[in-house]
């Protein structure tokens, strides 16, 4: 996957994580970006680590680790923001 379709796979991943997991977050829909983007390198990179599938395709996997990698990373930013 090249470095555009990670942006986008963050981009959703992102707003499912902000859907799941909704609050006032300082930074709004640039810092959700930021996250999922972030979200998506760590979640498929750990994915592809336990075998959960690999970082090169597109899939409903790929998206299911980004979405949880940025789940964790919205709450780690939770709380240490606070």
């Amino acid at each position: 996957m090249g470095i555009f379709s990670w942006i986008l796979l963050g981009l959703l991943a992102g707003v499912l994580a902000k859907y799941i997991m909704p609050g006032k977050d300082g930074g709004g829909f640039v810092m959700t970006t930021l996250l999922g983007i972030a979200g998506a390198f760590i979640g498929g990179w750990i994915g592809s680590l336990v075998g959960l599938g690999t970082v090169g395709e597109f899939s409903l996997g790929s998206l299911l680790t980004a979405v949880v990698g940025a789940l964790v990373l919205l709450f780690v930013y939770r709380t240490f923001k606070k």
